[in-house]
């Protein structure tokens, strides 16, 4: 192993590796950083120019791309609260104000150095049990991925402004969308009056107009109203120093999105998500999430980037993709002849070496470009509102077409953005209800395999003991918040009693 590691390792001194490795990153975070744009469209897009390329050539920029890319979602969603990503999303909910507070270049500097720190600590836990920890995956059945769906939804419930109510009419809205479309199981079509919605509502376009449409509308609303004035950004020494106040969130959510990273299907928005109420349940401060804690930064974007060697994992052992990037990595191999699966070690040990490589060598490059870059980032929130929400519209736009291609996916944009604005002012975040629409169809596609599995028999999500930690763990969460709510009334109302005599 030891011979082909070096001989791997050699191959990133030739010009072609090297080219596709920074070639990766800088498409990677153009990709990333346009909403509308998502890593597996990137790769998707760049498969046709590796054709003529060799299989480590190809493979070292796809994953470089698809690394950038998942970081380079939080440019935007600091900048503008616009997720480049939709792990970006939970990135937003304080780096957001932190940008609003003149903290716009500790937010981008702690979501670099946390992904650098998440990435290279999983790539390294990817090398020493890739083999191991993908047959883990196999485990999960329907009844597992429904329990851990129902986990995710009980703790996005949690991402509202203070009130469990707010985030569950979210929730619950978010729910109500996955509905639309062709049943995932018997074929029938649910509340579609036009054939553009038989795919279901456009994430996407839901995600954009939500997020970026809605926050354009407030732009325009607040224009004469501008964030506070950016402070001075600290040298490199100072930079790397912000995060040591975080050591235990960085390990912490390191562990949490390799971990959720390698069950296929589950990807980085679970792990940000995972990692952010951890951290919030943890905190002596729990009340300052959401208003610009460092913290809710530092542990949505460390998750997501360690989620990808997880992702990686069942990819190489098994041959199974994880989420769509992953399947886009298994078909580019494949066009170059290489199947992924337990043999890819034996045949062609030079793929998975390469992949480890690059993970190391390209992050940080990735990183030296982010800290360079984070004093240009930051120089665009100079820029007037209203410049920038025209600016933010038109682009948000233009990637809503460039995704589906028809101007449906617009029309759908304009509506959410509306949606999301009126929400907004109700107290309702836009953040449960895209979260819902990741887990929504995940939840009832499962739910009803595992109980034609099961003859219709309920207990099948009790006998299983991955179904069972999951139900029982968002039940928790779920009855937990609102107890304490309670007993903090209980304890209002008794202080606000006037005391007999």
């Amino acid at each position: 192993m030891s011979g082909s590691f070096l001989q791997a390792l050699a191959l990133f001194g030739s010009w072609q590796v090297a080219t596709a490795l920074m070639a990766g990153v800088l498409v990677g975070y153009v990709v990333g950083a346009l909403p509308g744009l998502s890593a597996s469209m990137g790769m998707a897009l760049l498969i046709p120019f590796t054709f003529g390329l060799s299989p480590v050539v190809s493979i070292v920029m796809l994953v470089t791309l698809y690394m950038a890319s998942e970081y380079s979602g939080a440019i935007p969603a600091i900048l503008c609260n616009t997720p480049g990503e939709p792990s970006a999303a939970i990135t937003a909910l304080d780096g957001y104000p932190m940008r609003m507070r003149g903290e716009a270049g500790q937010a981008l500097t702690l979501s670099i150095l946390g992904s650098a720190f998440g990435s290279i600590i999983s790539t390294a836990m990817l090398i020493v049990a890739a083999q191991s920890i993908a047959s883990f995956a196999l485990a999960f059945g329907p009844a597992d991925y429904f329990a851990l769906a129902v986990l995710g939804l009980s703790l996005i419930s949690c991402l509202a402004s203070g009130s469990l109510l707010r985030g569950t009419i979210g929730l619950l809205f978010g729910l109500l969308l996955t509905t639309i479309g062709i049943d995932p199981v018997d074929g029938s079509t649910r509340y579609v009056f036009t054939p553009d919605l038989l795919s279901g509502v456009s994430f996407i376009a839901a995600l954009i107009g939500l997020f970026a449409l809605s926050e354009v509308f407030e732009m325009l609303e607040t224009s004469n109203q501008n964030p506070e004035p950016l402070q001075e950004m600290p040298g490199l020494s100072g930079q790397l120093s912000l995060l040591i106040p975080h050591r235990w969130t960085l390990i912490r959510s390191t562990l949490v999105g390799f971990a959720i990273g390698v069950v296929p299907g589950a990807g980085a928005t679970i792990a940000s998500l995972t990692a952010y109420v951890l951290e919030k349940r943890l905190s002596k401060d729990p009340d300052s999430f959401g208003k610009g804690n460092p913290a809710g930064v530092v542990a949505s974007e460390t998750a997501n980037n360690a989620c990808i060697p997880g992702a990686l994992a069942p990819m190489l052992a098994l041959g199974i993709p994880s989420k769509a990037s992953v399947a886009i990595l298994i078909g580019a191999l494949t066009i170059h002849g290489v199947q992924p699966g337990p043999l890819l070690f034996s045949k062609h040990p030079e793929i998975p070496l390469s992949i480890y490589i690059a993970l190391f060598i390209g992050m940080p490059f990735m990183v030296m470009l982010g800290l360079w870059g984070a004093k240009l980032w930051i120089r665009l929130t100079l820029i007037p509102t209203s410049v920038v929400a025209v600016l933010v519209a038109a682009i948000c736009l233009l990637g809503t077409y460039a995704e589906a291609g028809d101007i449906f996916a617009v029309y759908t944009a304009i509506f959410f953005g509306v949606v999301g604005y009126l929400l907004r002012k109700a107290g309702i975040g836009p953040t449960p209800i895209v979260l819902a629409l990741v887990l929504g169809n995940m939840m009832e596609s499962n739910f009803r395999r595992a109980m034609l599995q099961s003859g219709g028999d309920p207990q099948v999500f009790l006998t299983s003991p991955i179904s069972a930690v999951c139900l029982v763990l968002a039940a928790l969460l779920f009855v937990v918040p609102i107890a304490q709510d309670a007993r903090r009334g209980r304890k209002a109302r008794a202080a606000a009693a006037p005391e007999t005599p």
